[in-house]
């Protein structure tokens, strides 16, 4: 079954790290460009950041910029999103998502694919 896992999620106090990992189950990443998303509640979903498979570029969205860092390791199939100086705003579920389609980060939803199941990222003050 081809399929996106994510791990890693967790409960942790302000200032805290975590590392949430992608694994592809059933393919492998080659061209692929990988985004990670949050969604709080009762807010919209959105794009927290993004590595391009195809041209090595990455983004991030401002509120992260100098904290959170995206990664891939190849021979583990996984893209992972290391998460330090949490803040209490950044708790919500995390998902990645791939897309054969799009060209580079950041990435246009409409052309992801496949969407992993989110992990719970929950930040306390």
């Amino acid at each position: 079954e081809v399929q996106l896992v994510e791990s890693g999620g967790g409960s942790v106090q302000a200032g805290g790290s975590l590392r949430l990992s992608c694994a592809a189950s059933g393919f492998t990443f080659n061209d692929h460009v990988i985004g990670w998303f949050r969604q709080a509640p009762g807010k919209e979903r959105e794009e927290v950041s993004c590595i391009s498979r195809r041209d090595g570029r990455t983004s991030y969205t401002d509120p992260v910029k100098g904290r959170f860092t995206i990664s891939s390791n190849n021979a583990k199939n996984t893209v992972y999103l290391q998460m330090n100086s949490l803040k209490p705003e950044d708790t919500a579920i995390y998902y990645c998502a791939a897309s054969t389609w799009a060209s580079s980060c950041p990435v246009d939803r409409k052309y992801l694919e496949l969407w992993g199941q989110g992990t719970l990222v929950s930040v306390s003050s």
